[in-house]
């Protein structure tokens, strides 16, 4: 357990009144129509798509810390590069595409193209991959880290911190509160990073105190190991965030704009997240919990107040996920799956929205709590998610494109449930036979359907 000085108890009890100040203050917004509540009527700039996009995507920091403490500079050519061209590839080929439809959701999306069944198929899918379980894990490490007591306790209280204000506000309420955690998640790792180089030393103190293969390029890993995530980043064209933060957009420019942007935000925050794992390294104890090398260090070198101030930082980038996940997956549980099964897709209930979000926070809970590890539900859900989803939503947008009866529908399930399969013949930790990650397997299995049914409109 890391002591708190009461002042920095203050400070973390200042923000959660803040929290609390949000939901009441946006209670009535739930009322609005559809498009205000679930898109904050396509009204976002290129500041606030920025801000919230920046600080949604980057909800897995004790992973990063984790990473970075055991295999050193190479987590930047694993949760960096291969993120940076994935959202590339995306902003230049389907942001202006995704802003154009017009569409509130990816079912929405996948139905226009492909009727109902590849539409509620890709909303189980969706549900399932924006349960923040892997999320309010770390929320609950870090809260037990810092004030002690039972892992259960604190993801329950860190979930309902996270998606209280959600449920009143709806997505206006997730970029107002995105707005604080984008300063709070810099300010902190800045601070961090600067007061810790000033009193151990520059580059000359990490290569004299780091292992070897820290400051190599691969950090001692097979390149198999490296590579396979080239491959799982492609799940970033079938993110949930990325096409919500597209469809909310004031405009197709602001949303392509606005995801270049943030590659370079991003880049930045891994530079200061990926020294600031190499210094926990070099500085803590070799045995030292890797989960926990950034709060860690914090204690040794912050005072007090900015150990507060911190702590803070990492709650806020992991929270900006939460919300986010959350209200997603509420809005494709309660509208895109139950409403479009019963057939009452066009009419406007926030409270089925709010009734889904309770599950969604119950869900995350218990995957969490079974699960145990942020890196393998990361790994697993994004392995059996892309095969099901990338080929089918990328395809969507090609209006020469189409394809029979059924074939989209058995192109989903064949890819997920080849990957699923996969998956019991190995883990991420222990691998997989030849070699061969599920998400290969899924993504073969995926495109076969979609050769044999491919049809091309010559008009």
């Amino acid at each position: 357990m890391i002591d708190l000085h009461p002042i920095d108890l203050v400070i973390l009890g200042g923000y959660f009144v803040y929290l609390m100040v949000v939901a009441y203050a946006t209670r009535h917004q739930s009322r609005g129509d559809e498009s205000s509540y679930l898109l904050a009527g396509r009204s976002l700039t290129v500041p606030a798509f920025v801000a919230t996009l920046v600080s949604t995507w980057y909800g897995g920091i004790l992973g990063v810390g984790e990473y970075s403490f055991s295999y050193g500079i190479s987590n930047w050519l694993v949760f960096g590069v291969p993120y940076y061209l994935a959202a590339g590839l995306f902003a230049l080929l389907l942001a202006k595409r995704a802003r154009n439809e017009m569409v509130l959701s990816i079912p929405d999306q996948l139905e226009k193209k492909f009727g109902r069944g590849p539409a509620l198929i890709g909303a189980g899918m969706v549900f399932i991959m924006t349960v923040p379980a892997a999320y309010v894990l770390m929320i609950g490490v870090l809260l037990q880290a810092f004030l002690g007591g039972s892992l259960a306790l604190w993801v329950i209280v860190g979930t309902l911190f996270s998606t209280v204000y959600v449920a009143f506000g709806g997505f206006r309420s997730v970029i107002r509160t995105d707005l604080v955690q984008f300063i709070l998640m810099y300010t902190s790792f800045i601070l961090l990073l600067v007061l810790t180089a000033n009193k151990y030393g520059g580059f000359d103190f990490l290569q004299a105190n780091l292992p070897t293969e820290h400051l190599s390029w691969n950090g001692g890993m097979p390149v198999g190991s490296i590579l396979v995530w080239y491959v799982i980043a492609m799940a970033t064209l079938v993110e949930p965030s990325f096409y919500q933060r597209c469809y909310a957009a004031k405009s197709a420019k602001v949303a392509r704009s606005g995801i270049l942007i943030s590659i370079l935000f991003w880049g930045v925050f891994d530079f200061l997240t990926t020294f600031s794992g190499l210094y926990a390294r070099a500085v803590l104890a070799p045995d030292s919990d890797p989960m926990l090398s950034f709060p860690l260090l914090a204690s040794q070198v912050l005072p007090q107040g900015l150990l507060g101030l911190f702590l803070l930082g990492l709650l806020a980038v992991i929270m900006s996920t939460v919300d986010s996940y959350s209200f997603i997956a509420a809005q494709t549980l309660g509208r895109d799956l139950v409403a479009r099964a019963r057939n009452q897709l066009g009419e406007w209930n926030a409270h089925r929205i709010q009734w889904s979000l309770l599950a969604t926070a119950a869900g995350a809970i218990l995957i969490a709590l079974w699960k145990g590890s942020a890196v393998t539900i990361w790994h697993d859900l994004g392995a059996i998610g892309t095969p099901v989803l990338l080929l089918p939503l990328a395809l969507s947008f090609n209006q020469r494109l189409s394809f029979r009866n059924g074939i989209v529908m058995l192109s989903m399930l064949s890819g997920g449930f080849g990957a699923l399969a996969w998956t019991f013949f190995g883990s991420y930790e222990t691998g997989y036979p030849a070699g061969i990650d599920p998400i290969f397997i899924g993504l073969f299995t995926s495109l076969i359907p979609l050769l044999a049914g491919l049809r091309i409109n010559r008009e």
